[in-house]
């Protein structure tokens, strides 16, 4: 399969990228980071550089792959959890036009399965309902919500001690984020214990 990875560079997509080349699949990896092009391709990825703001560009690099499946793990985060409240209104720009930008060069593009990133716990307010209609966008769409819980280990904000449940491991989480690529369309729940399916 050729997957097209947004947000290749992240907490997910480190991990996942490896999983997803030793199975066989041809991967585009997307960042915005020049810089970050060289460890993507060791990671095993083909490197695309692009901003999903950027639209057009974005269309016109999906289509120049030529992907089966596109996959949203993007986020805007910082890497210090104490800013997180100053990153919201980035992180809920990423779910509403990014996701928007990314779906619509998916269809452009003729990709036949689309999957994107969620999380398996309730946000207040204008947040949770930026998440509400970041997954009925890409259900609409035919594709597949995959809510994680807290992601602990290597990488995450939670290195050494895990978090309160919902949660999992990041390195199980790449690995049951592969196995889901022949999933129905719908919600799916990776946390500890459980991939329930909605």
């Amino acid at each position: 399969m050729r997957i097209f990875l947004a947000g290749a560079s992240g907490v997910i997509g480190i991990p996942l990228l490896p999983l997803l080349a030793s199975a066989g699949h041809v991967v585009a990896g997307m960042t915005r980071s020049p810089g970050k092009s060289s460890s993507l391709r060791a990671l095993g990825a083909e490197p695309v550089v692009c901003d999903v703001y950027d639209a057009d560009a974005l269309r016109a690099a999906v289509a120049r792959f030529r992907p089966d499946a596109v996959m949203h793990q993007l986020t805007d985060l910082p890497d210090d959890p104490a800013r997180i409240p100053g990153f919201a209104a980035r992180n809920d720009r990423i779910l509403r036009e990014g996701t928007r930008n990314l779906l619509g060069a998916a269809r452009a593009a003729g990709a036949r399965r689309i999957f994107a990133q969620s999380i398996a716990w309730e946000l207040p307010g204008e947040r949770g309902l930026t998440y509400h209609d970041h997954e009925h966008a890409v259900l609409d769409a035919g594709g597949v919500v995959i809510r994680y819980g807290q992601l602990y280990g290597p990488g995450t904000y939670y290195p050494a001690e895990p978090p309160a449940p919902p949660r999992i491991e990041v390195d199980e989480a790449a690995r049951r984020t592969v196995a889901l690529l022949d999933a129905s369309a719908g919600i799916i729940e990776l946390v500890e214990q459980s991939a329930g399916r909605r």
